[in-house]
């Protein structure tokens, strides 16, 4: 069979900040899957989230872009910072679709995602029109949309990691050593971010 376009996963999310977890999911999936690359899509406002919780955009960009510049098969995108707030992942997924018409794109999500993707505007149109390749979290396991063509599970290691956690350790002056990636650990300990919290 002729590959004739490039397969990629979209990796939505706050990544309020972005850590290992994220990494090593991303890293099986290209790995492990027919996925070729991942793209970081950095989330504004996630509308199922207080908004007051985010550290800026361009600060979270920043530090996915720092965590993933030696891989050549991640990529980081600001895509949403210029659409319509708040952001909806169908109408993401529908403007990539239709500006590059030579990629393929897959939405990669979390079982917890999963398990309350009715909650997700026009979540059938997603279904329908995207694969979507599930992750597994945490003591969340769904039966939801089994018989679903379009929706593909992996194995992918089960990370206890979260950025709430790393947030709460900041807070509490506590160490995020083997949490984040080295690079993006000392940029929020420069720039003391998530310190004075508005949650």
């Amino acid at each position: 069979m002729q590959k004739n376009k490039e397969r990629i996963g979209l990796f939505f999310g706050s990544f309020n900040p972005i850590h290992l977890g994220h990494l090593i999911i991303a890293n099986y999936i290209v790995e492990n899957t027919n996925i070729d690359k991942i793209w970081f899509v950095v989330s504004p406002h996630n509308p199922l989230k207080s908004k007051n919780e985010l550290l800026g955009e361009r600060q979270r960009y920043n530090l996915v872009r720092l965590a993933i510049k030696n891989n050549k098969s991640f990529k980081v995108s600001d895509i949403e910072f210029g659409m319509e707030k708040p952001s909806y992942t169908i109408n993401t997924l529908s403007y990539l679709k239709s500006k590059f018409k030579t990629k393929e794109f897959v939405l990669v999500i979390g079982e917890d995602n999963l398990d309350c993707f009715e909650k997700w505007k026009d979540y059938k149109e997603i279904l329908n029109s995207f694969e979507i390749v599930v992750y597994p979290r945490e003591n969340i396991k769904t039966n939801k949309f089994s018989d679903n063509k379009n929706i593909f599970r992996i194995n992918s290691p089960e990370i206890g990691i979260s950025s709430t956690q790393i947030r709460e350790n900041i807070k509490q002056n506590k160490s995020n050593l083997y949490l984040l990636p080295e690079i993006v650990r000392k940029e929020i300990e420069k720039n003391n971010y998530y310190c004075n919290s508005q949650d």
